[in-house]
């Protein structure tokens, strides 16, 4: 018999190392270590504990069906998810839970001109850039709305309407620009803080520039 070792794809690699990291940083954040009972049995996991917690939050299922998939109970599961987010908050708030500052944005932007779009920062739909970072979260409103009512309540453009926004400056075809731009798809108003794609590019520039902007959008996707 002759055992072959498959290739895991790059994708599912990096966010088995992204949740390991979590893990292991919330292993040592009191609830999450791993006690015993009076009697001596091992309790749970911290595996186990952010597991239940992903599923609910990723997923959004109820907090009995985590008792089937990691053997957790209702109240438990509701625990280890409201522990999860405060240990997230605790943890990564300072390093990954903010706005971008002068530094952050200037980093980004050489990331956009290397990626062919200066003058790019992030990406709308998740407002996340290249490396995962989501740096501005907007959620918890009625499940009717779309993308379009969700934008009206967001709160992700209050800095360039108070004028508090870093200052950006690129050239594209000899054009001066001075603010930053999201990669977003069609749905989406066309304000000048957008860049989409084309919908039906013709040509071979118009269906270049659809694929790298697609491509870009995809990576955080």
């Amino acid at each position: 018999m002759h055992l072959h070792r498959h290739a895991v794809p790059e994708e599912i690699s990096n966010e088995k190392a992204i949740i390991l990291r979590i893990v292991e940083s919330l292993s040592n954040y009191v609830y999450f270590t791993q006690r015993r009972n009076n009697s001596g049995k091992p309790g749970l996991s911290p595996v186990e504990k952010c597991t239940a917690a992903l599923r609910m939050l990723a997923y959004g299922c109820p907090a009995d069906a985590c008792d089937e998939y990691v053997k957790i109970g209702e109240s438990t599961a509701l625990e280890c998810t409201k522990k999860f987010c405060e240990g997230i908050i605790t943890l990564f708030q300072d390093e990954y839970l903010r706005r971008p500052n002068v530094t952050d944005l200037e980093r980004l932007l050489q990331v956009g001109q290397d990626r062919g779009f200066p003058g790019m920062i992030v990406i709308l739909e998740a407002v996340a850039s290249y490396d995962l970072w989501i740096w501005h979260a907007f959620f918890g409103l009625p499940g009717t709305l779309n993308d379009i009512n969700v934008l009206d309540r967001s709160p992700v453009f209050d800095d360039i309407i108070s004028g508090e926004a870093p200052e950006v400056n690129f050239i594209v075809n000899g054009q001066q620009y001075n603010m930053a731009y999201y990669l977003a798809d069609g749905i989406y108003a066309k304000w000048p803080v957008f860049v989409q794609s084309i919908q039906v590019p013709v040509g071979d520039k118009a269906q270049l520039f659809a694929k790298q902007q697609e491509s870009c959008r995809k990576d955080v996707e």
